[in-house]
Order: C-alpha cells, then structure tokens, then sequence
C-alpha cells in the first residue's frame, strides 16, 4: 500500500495542529485526494464487505477529528443537514453522489426546525473532494452504490444538529 491511513492521518493530524482554520482544512483537502487516487488505500479501507455503511477508521486522540470510510450498497438519498458546529470534508472514491447546497430561509427556532430552499447542485466524481464549513448545509443523492472518505472536524455522533426542513 503507497499510503496508509497512519501516514493519512499523520497528514491530517500536522495540518490541523499547525493551522486548525481554513488553510489546515485546505491541506487536509489535499490529503484526502491523495487517499482517493490510490486504490490499495480504497480497497483497503472501504471494503465491498463493509457491514455499516458509515465506520470510523480514525479518530485523533488530541485533536477529535475522524476519518470515516462509507460504502453505500445502493441508491440512497440524504436529506438537508449540516454538521453542527463543525466541518466536513467528502471524498468521494467510487461511484457518482449529486450534492445539493441548501440557503437557511428560517432558522431553527425552539422546537422549529430550520426552514430551507435549494441553492445549487453538482457532481462529485471519483477524486472530487469538496470541504463543507461549520452551518453548511447539503444533502447528498446517489443513485447507486459509492464509496467514500469523509472527515469530521469532530466525531458528529456527539453533537447535537437541528432539525432541518426543505420549503
């Protein structure tokens, strides 16, 4: 394997830790292409077999970001969300996944979800990599089985998201 996910990580970890704003996102960017170009690194890390279709392969003991490996079996569509207080890197490896951007027309408001209408959509193609800023919001459409990287600014199993509804 030309890249491991020590080495991947490792990558990760120096450019959140000299840089944890934008300029670090960037070339933890960089980083996840380079993982998207090797097929040792996918077949390795984002198996046919994979029993879940989201499994975390690395989270950093200092920092808390993820690396997470998803393969998708079949067609699947995703709903508007953002990542709460954090960011989010897709890689996508195999396969084509339609992301759509969603504008907030209302905020989330007490028990209220957030109100939203489309903006824009667009492709990601086998090495595309696309970085999503905290309160970013998307939703994916795939119409067959993918696979892909996704980095997490934090493991988004702890965090708490508000609900949000397409208008």
């Amino acid at each position: 394997m030309t890249y491991t996910l020590n080495k991947f990580a490792a990558e990760c970890h120096d450019a959140l830790k000299a840089d944890p704003g934008q300029a670090g996102r960037k070339k933890v960017l960089e980083s996840v292409k380079k993982a998207l170009k090797d097929d040792e690194f996918i077949r390795e890390y984002l198996p046919d077999t994979a029993e879940k279709e989201r499994n975390i392969i690395y989270e950093d003991p200092e920092l808390g970001f993820c690396i997470c490996a998803h393969v998708y079996k079949g067609a699947k569509k995703g709903f508007p969300h953002d990542h709460g207080t954090t960011w989010a890197i897709y890689g996508q490896a195999v396969g084509e996944t339609e992301m759509t951007d969603w504008k907030v027309v209302s905020p989330a408001h007490d028990d209220e979800p957030a109100k939203v209408k489309l903006e824009k959509s667009y492709h990601l193609k086998p090495g595309d990599a696309h970085l999503y800023p905290e309160g970013t919001i998307h939703a994916p459409l795939r119409d067959g089985p993918t696979k892909l990287i996704r980095i997490e600014g934090v493991n988004t199993d702890r965090l708490k998201r508000s609900r949000i509804e397409p208008v």
